[in-house]
């Protein structure tokens, strides 16, 4: 259970960057948002410790870790040029994790059924942001297009037999919240400014969190 240990390290980090968030500390937020994606990249690390370790596929997901380390860097500076280096960063990411969910487990039939489910939601939540996106219409598309690809992977694990039912569920759970995080994100910034659009944090580091920790559970 060596991958657990960063899990309160994290918590606290987390909840400190929430109170610098609420308070615009912008010097404790370059230090505990990184911070917060480092342990959840140990968690990852650590796994390869576990009884029964593919290295392959967490490697995979310590590269997509390494890859939103490197989007949460751009996001905590505000010019559109970060922006659209965060976009593309996190991309990035989630082609790594669609990739690495997929290598193990392959398709099936039943991921015809949740892509069309995820495509009725990419085109809601398009139609719902166009009418602000402007020069950024075509990289949010290619990120909305990318994110529910992403999510279909992940649940796809349910449907094969290269993942545990644990792993099934962190898979998708955290797919899921990482993607209510990300359209939070995009909401407030796309459409209308969202009060409490900060503890789309929480939502961001425990759908990173889960993804981290099934590269444990083979």
């Amino acid at each position: 259970m060596t991958h657990l240990i960063p899990i309160p390290f994290l918590v606290a980090s987390v909840t400190i960057l929430m109170w610098a968030e609420l308070r615009s500390a912008e010097n404790l937020i370059h230090i505990y948002k990184p911070l917060s994606t480092l342990l959840v990249i140990a968690v990852a690390i650590l796994s390869l410790l576990a009884p029964s370790p593919q290295p392959y596929f967490a490697f995979g997901i310590i590269g997509g870790l390494v890859l939103s380390l490197g989007g949460d860097v751009a996001l905590m500076y505000h010019s559109s040029k970060a922006f659209l280096t965060g976009l593309i960063l996190f991309f990035l990411a989630h082609v790594v994790y669609a990739v690495f969910f997929t290598l193990p487990n392959g398709f099936h039939r039943q991921d015809l059924v949740t892509g069309a489910l995820l495509l009725i939601v990419a085109v809601v939540v398009y139609r719902y942001l166009k009418p602000s996106l402007g020069a950024m219409e075509r990289p949010v598309i290619a990120y909305i297009a990318i994110i529910c690809l992403m999510v279909n992977r992940a649940l796809s694990a349910f449907f094969g037999t290269a993942f545990s039912p644990t792993q099934a569920w962190l898979l998708s759970v955290g797919a899921i919240l990482f993607f209510l995080s990300d359209l939070v994100l995009a909401v407030n910034r796309f459409r209308q400014p969202l009060k409490y659009e900060r503890f789309s944090l929480v939502l961001y580091y425990a759908g990173q969190l889960l993804i981290a920790l099934s590269p444990a559970y083979f």
